[in-house]
């Protein structure tokens, strides 16, 4: 176990490109990709989406939904930010459709319609967003409690409180 970790970080010291490296050893590391969704940088957005298509993992549609959302957020023009977020809810929503008991494909949507802008009408599942994570919170990955958590800090909809 010690031996594979010092590859993996010898591997980042050496490559630099966090979503190369990851896709050489075939791994999809969930806090990166909260990471990702958070920062607003274009350029790392582009990089998991490279990385997840060369993937076969089951939560595939929903990161791929959730991280167009975001790329449309941060393209310039009007034009390509409907086209990107159409795409990316049409994903997500097929994930939920498949998994509905699935509280982290939830919390992907959740978030997506609390900042949703009113004009594309995407906000009538945050109450029942907001029941799935409670019901599942607890049997969820570490990694992706720790998102919630931290999500829970700022949103209108989803509290602390709402997590025990």
């Amino acid at each position: 176990m010690m031996k594979a970790g010092l590859i993996v970080t010898l591997l980042f010291l050496f490559c630099g490109n966090t979503a190369y490296v990851r896709n050489l050893i075939q791994d999809f590391y969930k806090p990166a990709f909260y990471a990702i969704l958070k920062s607003g940088k274009i350029a790392a957005v582009n990089e998991e989406l490279t990385l997840l298509a060369s993937l076969g993992i089951a939560e595939k549609e929903a990161y791929e939904g959730a991280l167009l959302v975001k790329k449309a957020n941060l393209v310039k023009l009007p034009v390509e930010r409907l086209k990107l977020f159409k795409k990316g809810r049409l994903k997500l929503e097929a994930a939920i459709l498949n998994d509905n008991e699935n509280g982290e494909y939830h919390f992907l949507r959740l978030a997506i319609q609390e900042h949703a802008p009113k004009i594309v009408k995407y906000s009538n599942d945050e109450e029942t967003d907001k029941m799935a994570i409670k019901r599942t919170f607890k049997n969820l990955s570490p990694a992706v409690q720790q998102a919630i958590i931290d999500y829970s800090k700022t949103s209108k909809i989803l509290g602390p409180q709402d997590l025990n």
